[in-house]
């Protein structure tokens, strides 16, 4: 499952440097202004009843859910695609960018696709199918860069950038809809009672867990938008293009240092009640590792990205460089924010998600009114976050240490 992910996130990292000379700062730009639209819906497409797949001892009860979560999705995708039709220009001047309006009918797709995949990939989860999940993983990705490339020879402009992303989660589909095509008989016995009836005993997905990822998701994707409005497409490539780069490896390394904690944490509470050990641990390391890489990073990222992408993108560099003490708190924080699961403590994960959001909408009202330039925002935005980040990171040690 790990190697899975480690080479869907590698692929479109590994050819950054052929796209970045393939498309514009605008075309990433519309890019990530499509995508950061179709992330809010693909999040709640399901209302997030395929975490509750996991769950029942009941096969029948997980496939009444996995077939819930279709519904859902199928509804939300819907209604979305006619808003869209009744309201593209006016959903395209919100965004700030008029030439997105014909892009978002690929976003019902994408959300579609988004709400299937999350769906399929815990059904999979649950029958220990990890393989089949970690090769539509792959699939997933190469789909994705495959289309970067190829489109881009048959028609110029962001098109093979964002139909990219939309058939990307389709192609993962069909490979998890493996395990789905060999049950298919059964799941031909859930009626609408069964349905009806899961949709009632986990409500509380959709009650807590929905606003949760909701917060998140606005809180990540906004920026986006917002910069966007206030600025234009150029600036917005920009900071999307150093924000893909720094925050995928990251990511992955963030991935395999959380998963390991988590494991341990969990062992830990069960003998002592408390993680105070694994977590100071942890917390040590991340720092060791974290603390040289970025400061050589500042010293050296905006060369780095004039030299591998193109002097056109220095100046991504340059904000990379700016984001740096929001991704440094972010990749320590990230791991150890998992502590609040162990400690099954989600109305405080839910808390700190919602003052994320708000404190990011201050952010933004903030440079709204002041008329501030891109730089001096994206100064605000990273040192406000990083300090919110370092709260966390007390937050969970707290919890850790059983105090909370």
């Amino acid at each position: 499952l790990m190697s899975g992910a480690v080479i869907a996130q590698s692929l479109p990292l590994a050819v950054s440097p052929i796209l970045s000379r393939l498309y514009t700062p605008e075309d990433f730009g519309l890019l990530a202004l499509f995508y950061s639209f179709a992330s809010v819906f693909g999040a709640v497409a399901t209302a997030r009843y395929e975490m509750a797949i996991l769950i029942p001892k009941s096969e029948k009860e997980a496939k009444s859910l996995l077939l819930l979560s279709f519904k859902i999705t199928a509804i939300i995708s819907s209604v979305l695609l006619i808003l869209i039709i009744l309201f593209d220009k006016t959903i395209s001047l919100w965004l700030g960018n008029a030439e997105v309006a014909p892009w978002l009918y690929l976003v019902p797709i994408t959300v579609f696709g988004i709400g299937f995949y999350n769906a399929m990939s815990y059904y999979n989860n649950r029958k220990k199918d990890f393989k089949n999940i970690a090769q539509a993983n792959v699939l997933k990705s190469s789909t994705q860069v495959t289309a970067n490339l190829g489109i881009h020879f048959l028609k110029t402009g962001p098109a093979g950038l964002i139909i990219g992303q939309a058939i990307a989660f389709w192609a993962g589909n069909i490979r998890l809809a493996k395990k789905i095509k060999n049950e298919l008989n059964l799941f031909k016995e859930i009626t609408k009672n069964d349905i009806r009836s899961v949709r009632k005993r986990y409500i509380d997905f959709p009650k807590f867990s929905m606003p949760s990822i909701l917060a998140n998701v606005l809180s990540q994707n906004l920026t986006n938008i917002i910069t966007s409005v206030l600025f234009n497409s150029a600036t917005l490539g920009f900071y999307s293009f150093a924000n893909r780069i720094l925050g995928t490896p990251i990511a992955i390394i963030g991935q395999s240092i959380g998963q390991v904690y988590m494991n341990e944490a969990a062992e830990q509470r069960r003998k002592t009640g408390k993680a105070t050990k694994i977590f100071n641990t942890t917390l040590k390391r991340l720092f060791l590792i974290s603390v040289p890489l970025f400061v050589i990073a500042f010293f050296t990222l905006e060369d780095i990205f004039a030299f591998i992408f193109g002097e056109e993108w220095r100046i991504a560099g340059k904000y990379a460089i700016i984001l740096l003490p929001l991704f440094l708190a972010r990749f320590v924080a990230a791991p150890l924010s998992l502590t609040n699961i162990v400690f099954e403590k989600q109305k405080i994960a839910l808390m700190w998600q919602i003052g994320l959001l708000s404190i990011s909408l201050l952010v933004y009202l903030v440079i709204y009114l002041k008329h501030f330039d891109f730089e001096t925002f994206l100064y605000i935005y990273s040192f406000v976050l990083f300090l919110y980040y370092i709260f966390l990171i007390f937050i969970v040690k707290k919890v850790a240490n059983g105090k909370l």
